[in-house]
């Protein structure tokens, strides 16, 4: 028998492939953007020890990921009690802003349409999804990008917040998507946030261990739906996966490279400051704008199988 958050998660599953995210609509990530920089205008000073700095930046976190918690949980109550649907429609709608298919693949799609006008346009939307520099970035740089941001966003936008929702609900997955936040603002390893984003960065980490392993799997599930190379993807997975400088990132990418016989990785630079990453898949493979479509593909097939796994698994136990 289906019990409330498996209706709920389909629901707000089919609505993300419907609206996707319009501009209009309020997000809550936009307010927690907002909470985290007034965490941080208060607690982190520049000529603190590392130590304090650390402390100030887990407070921070624990602030705004128990706070997330706790007040999507008490308004979901008070709502059910005052009418039991309004209860049901909140928790609906908050688990449809943590699930990101249609607006990943609307981002990604506008990287491939820019690299057919020219490669500014391309670029630009490329910054929209990546934390890393694109102005300088030549068409096969685009490319690679696009296609690594799809494999860690299958992870971050899609498997993670879906894990999350079937275990506790509309609740959880908003704390997850707090730690997410948390990281893409602060969990960097410079100067301004080594010792503040440490605690982000960690939890992000923790967070995603999980999530990351089982979007890799459930990727090589969807080549093998698609008639992709699922055997290919596993190996690679498996050889390249731990090469990645993140615990988490280096699964989905892997298996993405397999999956699509390219090579992923290589030079990036972010803030100004170039970062080589260990090449993932078949080295010498350039990936081509034919390879964005088959991503995007094996992004929604992914998807779908990751809702169907967690709606069966939840109804059996």
């Amino acid at each position: 028998m289906l019990d409330y958050i498996c209706v709920q998660m389909v629901v707000a599953f089919l609505l993300d492939l419907v609206l996707g995210d319009p501009r209009w609509l309020p997000h809550p990530v936009v307010g927690m953007g907002n909470v985290i920089t007034f965490l941080e205008k208060r607690l982190r000073k520049e000529h603190s020890s590392p130590g304090i700095q650390r402390a100030a930046g887990l407070f921070s976190a624990l602030v705004l990921v128990v706070g997330t918690y706790l007040l999507v949980l008490t308004f979901i109550r008070r709502a059910a009690q005052t009418w039991k649907p309004a209860g049901v429609a909140l928790s609906i709608i908050l688990l449809y802003t943590a699930i990101a298919v249609r607006s990943l693949k609307e981002h990604i799609l506008a990287v491939k349409a820019g690299l057919k006008t020219n490669l500014t346009a391309a670029r630009k939307a490329l910054s929209q999804v990546v934390g890393r520099d694109t102005a300088h970035l030549e068409e096969s740089e685009v490319v690679r990008a696009a296609i690594e941001t799809a494999a860690e966003n299958t992870c971050d936008g899609i498997i993670a917040p879906m894990f999350y929702a079937f275990i506790g609900g509309a609740p959880l997955a908003m704390a997850y998507k707090a730690i997410n936040t948390l990281d893409s603002m602060i969990g960097y390893r410079d100067e301004r946030y080594l010792h503040f984003g440490f605690a982000a960065a960690k939890l992000d980490d923790l967070a995603n261990y999980l999530p990351a392993r089982l979007t890799a799997l459930l990727m090589i599930a969807g080549s093998w739906v698609l008639g992709y190379g699922y055997l290919r993807g596993w190996k690679t997975m498996r050889r390249d996966a731990r090469k990645h400088e993140s615990p988490n990132s280096g699964y989905p990418e892997a298996a993405m490279a397999g999956i699509l016989g390219v090579q992923l990785g290589g030079e990036s630079r972010y803030r100004g400051r170039a970062r080589i990453r260990p090449v993932l898949g078949e080295e010498g493979t350039v990936p081509t704008e034919a390879h964005i479509d088959r991503a995007l593909k094996l992004v929604k097939t992914t998807a779908w199988i990751g809702l169907g796994l967690g709606v069966v698994t939840r109804a059996f136990i």
